[in-house]
């Protein structure tokens, strides 16, 4: 029998910039998730897979049926799905764990699978500086102001929401920004001071866009990249841990199902 493995995969932004203009990557997405499926242990899904989602009491926003289907189905099937909320995706409550089964993560987790110890955050606020988005995300997080966004009728809601969003250096592509250096990366400094009071093998975050395996010590620091550029992700089967991408025929196969060149 063919061992298990454990994926891992962040900042997919569905829905940006629109979901008619992203449809093919949820596409995309759905695919791999049902390749994976035969192999899978576990996945975790490290933030940003959304590029916008908020949870109303009585609705949800317009669209991602198939994305929801097959995370629902992949829990029916017994794989557990660990979600992290990343700053775009915040704002998920208690629909999204109850219809899909997935386990929603706000903060950083230390878990040991396969024998190995994982460090898994998004990303988003950690390390030193980056005072003012500290900032907002207090706010966004805030009861207050949750209630306050909840009274606004949601075509308007979402319609800001989604403005805010693809503004956003994040949207815009963060990752042409490369690697800040180990002096300088907020994300890598913050594993630094982690592993300073407790080893892990394996440190994992998203929210940068870069595709990184680097040494740490004698760690390893991941950042699984995105599925705005690179469509990759990370796979560990008990022995190493491996960054991958969906094949350049994969990603130009399901674009061409819908009218798409290539370049876009």
């Amino acid at each position: 029998m063919q061992e298990k493995k454990i994926f891992f995969v962040s900042d997919v932004h569905l829905g940006h910039p629109s979901l008619e203009t992203a449809r093919w990557r949820e596409h995309l997405f759905v695919q791999w998730l049902d390749e994976i499926k035969p192999h899978a242990e576990a996945i975790y899904l490290v933030g940003d897979i959304f590029d916008f989602w908020y949870e109303y009491r009585k609705v949800v926003p317009r669209g991602f049926v198939r994305t929801l289907g097959k995370l629902a189905e992949l829990t029916d099937a017994g794989i557990p799905i660990h979600f992290f909320t990343g700053n775009h995706d915040v704002w998920v409550f208690d629909y999204l764990p109850k219809e899909t089964g997935v386990v929603v993560h706000r903060e950083p987790i230390t878990q040991e699978l396969k024998g190995k110890k994982f460090y898994i955050a998004h990303g988003d606020g950690l390390g030193p500086g980056d005072l003012n988005y500290k900032l907002l995300k207090r706010i966004f997080t805030s009861k207050t102001l949750q209630w306050l966004f909840s009274r606004l009728h949601p075509n308007f809601s979402l319609w800001l929401a989604h403005s805010w969003s693809n503004s956003s250096r994040d949207a815009k592509g963060i990752q042409a920004e490369g690697f800040n250096g180990e002096e300088k990366e907020l994300i890598y400094l913050h594993a630094k001071k982690v592993l300073s009071k407790s080893y892990f093998d394996y440190m994992v975050f998203g929210h940068r866009h870069l595709m990184l395996d680097l040494p740490l010590g004698e760690s390893r620091f991941i950042n699984l990249g995105d599925w705005l550029y690179h469509f990759s992700y990370g796979v560990f089967d008990g022995r190493t841990f491996e960054l991958k991408q969906v094949t350049a025929e994969q990603v130009e196969k399901v674009k061409n199902r819908f009218g798409l060149k290539n370049d876009k």
